[in-house]
């Protein structure tokens, strides 16, 4: 290698092109998109969840347990320094380790704790994500106890797939190796998640990734492809990765650099997402031009497909040459409508409850007031005041239930990605059933799988082809509607919400109660237009698949 480079385990992780776009010397003065007006915030909440679980742990160790923390605002070499001398000295506990930099091997990286087993170091990730989910069959320890030696089979969870953690430790333990301060006979590593009740341990050497893979194997595998591609970048070699539209784009700073890219040469990742657009230019299918002069009727796929169906991938590429957000898929656009309906939208803060349930009621009357009306708490989640906002939410919405069927009338509920909201309605009853007004699991069950629960976005997903997402955020604006807050989105009523309850003990904003509730009245209001649209003018407003 000329320039030499060096990578943390995030660029595992990473899309092959932006790991070239970090290491190009070309690229350093490249504007980049403005930062996410909510990651400092993240970064923030991630600190803090840092240090309450280091408190704890500190305490549950006890006085004489010896404990060495690496202040992440010292210079990096002394980080380093600190770091190597803890190892030197075994020390049982090493907290914010940052690891010398493995020069041959062209590592580098930190993590938030360090256990030495007294046969060597064993690397813990402290998380603000979930780590399990409900089942069985995950290897745990509580959260306190820090030694892997007394993990166990946990009856109750099982591992939520979480690859980067397992790839960060996968890294961590690498470098160790190179410093001689593993576990020689195994490798292992710990993570501590958002709910902070255990520590989920991983053999990293495990069969546990498809086709018989381990999490080392696979590591290394991406290690060695993002290694070439970083040091093709900085050398000035033929570059190893080219641009291609993925998920991460959303979020990514460099995504102004290739959006230009990709539309300059009309790149069928722009309408083919993945592995698939990647095996249409292998089949010389490159551009979104040369997918639409494709065949829909009888034109069989150049590769194995894994994306929905060829036929709507050309007739994708066809909508975004026209300029088109929505072509119709079916003959006739059809949403099942009742003589009451209720929109309902839930908001929740991340991982830690939802605290408010919005519900828009229209159509006959049944003696129940009509239009929006919000249950919400103002407590800081999580607390146990989300249990009566939520039972309210359900007494309401079972007696309007109540009243439309003793009226001799049909009823139904809307929600935009039923997803979510389920979620938050099996998690209510799950986390407070045992307070007064929540239901019992089977009686949500029994609701969500009636015909009086209707998913838009499935109703969307089934009828239409949408060549620019299907956020109700890009979908609603078809049909005519527009919130009227021009920052309204998902991201940023996280920052309203924290405002408005004045968490982490900032000063309580009316204001921010007011917008979010206005944010939440719109999206209700949303899907009520979506629908109406869907039934009254879809047909005639947007074009078939068969015409284009």
């Amino acid at each position: 290698m000329g320039t030499e480079v060096l990578l943390d385990a995030g660029a595992v992780s990473r899309c092959r092109r932006r790991v070239h776009l970090e290491h190009d010397p070309g690229k350093r003065d490249v504007p980049l998109a403005p930062p996410d007006p909510t990651a400092q915030q993240r970064i923030d909440d991630a600190n803090a969840h840092r240090e309450e679980i280091l408190r704890r742990l500190k305490e549950a160790t006890g006085p004489d347990a010896r404990w060495v923390r690496v202040p992440r605002d010292l210079p990096t070499s002394e980080r380093v320094r600190l770091t190597e001398q803890a190892l030197a000295e075994a020390v049982p506990y090493v907290w914010g380790a940052l690891l010398p930099a493995d020069l041959a091997a062209h590592r580098r990286g930190g993590v938030e704790l360090l256990i030495h087993t007294g046969q060597g170091y064993v690397p813990v990730l402290v998380v603000r994500h979930r780590i399990t989910d409900r089942g069985s069959g995950a290897p745990t320890t509580e959260m306190t106890e820090l030694d892997p030696a007394k993990r166990r089979r946990d009856e109750r969870r099982k591992v939520r797939s979480q690859p980067r953690d397992q790839l960060r430790l996968a890294h961590l333990h690498k470098m160790l190796q190179t410093l001689g301060h593993h576990e020689g006979h195994r490798a292992l590593g710990g993570v501590i998640g958002l709910d902070a009740d255990v520590v989920v341990w991983h053999d990293l050497g495990a069969a546990t990734w498809p086709n018989g893979r381990s999490a080392l194997t696979e590591y290394q595998a991406r290690f060695a492809d993002r290694l070439a591609i970083a040091d093709a970048a900085a050398n000035g070699d033929e570059p190893l990765a080219e641009p291609s539209r993925v998920l991460e784009c959303r979020r990514c700073p460099w995504w102004p650099t290739c959006e230009k890219v990709l539309t300059e040469t009309r790149d069928v990742s722009l309408v083919v997402r993945g592995e698939d657009a990647t095996e249409l230019r292998k089949a010389g299918v490159s551009t979104v031009d040369k997918l639409a002069a494709l065949d829909p009727a009888d034109e069989p796929p150049p590769m194995n497909w894994t994306g929905g169906t060829f036929a709507d991938a050309i007739v994708l590429a066809r909508a975004w040459l026209a300029n088109l957000t929505l072509v119709r898929r079916v003959d006739r656009v059809e949403v099942s409508r009742g003589d009451v309906e209720v929109d309902v939208d839930m908001e929740s803060f991340g991982e830690s409850g939802a605290y408010l349930w919005g519900s828009l009621l229209t159509g006959a009357d049944i003696g129940v007031e009509q239009g929006y009306r919000a249950f919400v708490t103002w407590d800081p989640l999580p607390t146990t005041d989300e249990a009566r906002s939520f039972a309210e939410f359900w007494a309401w919405l079972s007696d309007v239930r109540e009243r439309t069927a003793a009226a001799g009338l049909t009823f139904r509920a809307y929600c935009y990605n039923a997803m979510a909201e389920n979620r938050w309605l099996f998690g209510s009853v799950e986390r407070f059933g045992d307070h007064p007004g929540i239901p019992a699991r089977k009686e949500i069950q029994s609701f969500v799988d009636s015909e009086e629960w209707i998913d838009l976005f499935r109703g969307v997903t089934d009828q239409f082809l949408c060549s620019q997402g299907k956020g109700l955020k890009v979908i609603a604006p078809v049909a005519g509607f527009s919130w009227r807050d021009p920052e309204a989105g998902g991201e940023a009523s996280m920052s309203w919400y924290r405002d408005a309850v004045g968490m982490d003990g900032g000063p309580l904003d009316e204001t921010q109660r007011e917008r979010l509730l206005r944010y939440n009245e719109d999206d209700v209001l949303a899907t009520h237009a979506l629908r109406t649209w869907m039934s009254d003018r879809a047909q005639a407003e947007i074009p078939y698949m068969g015409d284009l």
